[in-house]
C-alpha cells in the first residue's frame, strides 16, 4: 500500500468490503434500509476480515460506509482486530451507501412476500435490472423520509423502493464527488457496504452489463481487493483468503 500521498500514484487499491451476516440475511428475510444486527456468523466473518487484512498488511487513510448498523458494526469490528486507532481515520458515513430499498417486501421472508403480491412481483425485482419492488405508501413509519436519522435530506430524494438501477443512480453522484477523488490523490481505502450497492459499483468498475450485474455473487466478509491503475481501470481484483 502507498505511503507517499505527496502526488497521484500509478497505481492504486480500493479495498470492498460486504458487511458480515446478518441476523436477516440468515433468516431470509427482505432487509433493505431496515436497520438489523449482525448474526453471531457475521460478526465472526468480520473478525476474518480484519484478520485477512492485518495479516495482508493493509491500512487505510479513509473509511466509508452506510448509515446501517450492520456495515458500521463489520468495519468497527474489522478495524479494531487490525489494531488501526479508528480515532484517527477518517471515517464517513452516507446514506448513499445504505443497501438497495426493498419497498415494502422489507421485513418479509420470501414465501410471505410471493403470497402477499404474488410471485412475478416478488421475482422480477430480483431478476430484472430496472424492476423495483412494491413500493411503500410515503406514511409508512418504514419510509426513511418519517424517520429521525434522515430528517436532514430532502424527502424526495429518499426512496419508497428502488430497483438495481435506481440504486445505482443514487449511489453515483457520492462515488464521483466523494470517493473517486480520493482514490485519484493515492488515498488508501476500504469501503464496507451493502450487497447491490457493491454491486452496482462493481458493474461500473469492470463495465458489467445489466445481466451481468444481476448474477453477480459478492461474499459476506470478505476483503475483495481491485488493483487500479491511474485512470482508475482495474487491472485485475481479487478475494483475500
Amino acid at each position: 500500500m502507498f505511503s507517499n500521498l505527496s502526488k497521484p500514484p500509478e497505481t492504486t487499491q480500493l479495498v470492498l468490503l460486504r458487511h458480515g451476516q446478518s441476523i436477516w440475511n440468515r433468516d431470509k428475510v427482505f432487509t433493505g434500509w431496515s436497520d438489523v444486527e449482525l448474526s453471531p456468523q457475521g460478526k465472526q466473518e468480520a473478525e476474518q476480515a480484519g484478520r485477512l487484512l492485518k495479516e495482508a498488511g493493509y491500512t487505510f487513510d479513509v473509511c466509508f460506509t452506510s448509515e446501517l448498523k450492520r456495515s458500521i458494526s463489520t468495519l468497527q469490528i474489522a478495524l479494531a482486530i487490525m489494531e488501526l486507532d479508528q480515532a484517527k481515520l477518517s471515517i464517513q458515513h452516507s446514506w448513499c451507501l445504505n443497501e438497495r430499498h426493498y419497498g415494502a417486501l422489507e421485513g418479509m421472508g420470501r414465501w410471505q412476500a410471493i403470497r402477499k403480491f404474488g410471485i412475478w412481483p416478488v421475482l422480477r425485482c430480483q431478476l430484472r435490472f430496472n424492476a423495483a419492488p412494491p413500493s411503500l405508501d410515503p406514511a409508512d413509519p418504514n419510509f426513511p423520509g418519517n424517520q429521525p436519522r434522515y430528517t436532514a435530506i430532502n424527502k424526495e430524494k429518499l426512496p419508497l423502493t428502488e430497483s438495481m438501477q435506481q440504486a445505482a443512480i443514487r449511489m453515483q453522484p457520492y462515488w464521483q464527488e466523494t470517493i473517486k477523488p480520493e482514490l485519484l490523490f493515492g488515498k488508501r481505502i476500504l469501503i464496507v457496504a451493502h450487497k447491490n450497492i457493491l454491486r452496482t459499483l462493481i458493474m461500473q468498475l469492470d463495465r458489467l452489463s445489466q445481466i451481468q450485474v444481476m448474477k453477480l455473487s459478492i461474499a459476506t466478509g470478505q476483503p475483495l481487493i481491485y488493483e487500479l491503475d491511474h485512470a482508475l481501470n482495474p487491472l485485475r481484483h481479487y478475494y483475500l483468503k
